[in-house]
């Protein structure tokens, strides 16, 4: 007993897909160019505020201690 017939084609088209594996074209996926996913401008301002506070927090740290006498 023969498979059917919706069965017949879709073991054809899968066999047709077999031998175009990997031949696949560019298409619109060539055309997007990479985008960091982080602008510049937020790199920098995260920058500024880590580096910024670490400062701030040494500063204070070197400012209010008390100078022991001697």
């Amino acid at each position: 007993m023969p498979p059917p017939r919706n069965i017949r084609n879709r073991n054809n088209k899968f066999d047709q897909n077999i031998s175009k594996r990997g031949n696949v074209s560019v298409g619109k996926a060539g055309e997007r160019e990479d985008e960091p996913a982080i602008s510049k401008t937020l790199v920098l301002v995260f920058l500024v505020l880590i580096v910024g506070s670490s400062f701030a927090g040494v500063m204070r740290l070197f400012t209010s201690s008390k100078v022991p006498e001697a």
